[in-house]
């Protein structure tokens, strides 16, 4: 695995960190997680407070019921901009976050408690971007598309266990699935929050 450059938020270097991922793995759904993300939520509604520009949102698959994930809870929280948002990634210390640049040109990115083991994400994002858009047409229309949902945890369920330890391998080894399925979510409609 090559090491990756992540940066505690709030910190004025990034240091190369060397610890291995956790295993990629798919656990069967969890009544808890609406609560965890709820609780969540609420401490980064405080500190993010000056940089949001809409909702703070639940999405993944640990925002859809009865749906097997990877137990890390996906928040996407709205900004105005990027460039106006950038003392937010400063903030997100507070809160544990470590700040890591992936598609930096689309959203500010962070992990918690560390990257080699996560129980969050966190994505600010652009409200009304595509960015913020299909994240939010693809958990609508799963929550509503028991049977796309099943074939979903079914390709997961595969790519965990070919992927074990490969985050990336996994995640762009989905990206077919997603990428269809938002496209019909979004020409459906279920981008609304």
């Amino acid at each position: 695995m090559a090491p990756h450059r992540f940066q505690r938020a709030g910190t004025q270097r990034s240091s190369l960190l060397r610890s291995p991922d956790a295993p990629i793995e798919i656990v069967a759904y969890d009544p808890s997680w609406p609560a965890r993300f709820d609780q969540e939520r609420d401490a980064l509604r405080h500190a993010l407070a000056p940089w949001l520009a809409g909702p703070i949102e639940h999405i993944g698959s640990t925002a859809v019921p009865g749906l097997a994930a990877k137990p890390v809870i996906d928040i996407m929280a709205g900004v105005d901009t990027l460039e106006q948002s950038k003392p937010a990634i400063e903030a997100a210390a507070a809160l544990r976050y470590c700040y890591f640049p992936y598609q930096a040109h689309l959203e500010h990115w962070f992990c918690k408690p560390s990257p080699g083991f996560r129980t969050h994400h966190l994505h600010l994002v652009p409200v009304g971007s595509p960015q913020w858009i299909r994240p939010i047409a693809f958990r609508n229309y799963l929550r509503t598309h028991v049977e796309i949902a099943s074939e979903y945890e079914r390709l997961k369920r595969t790519l965990a266990d070919t992927f074990k330890f490969d985050r990336e391998a996994y995640t762009a080894a989905k990206a077919p699935f997603i990428e269809a399925t938002t496209e019909q979510a979004v020409a459906a409609g279920y981008a609304a929050s």
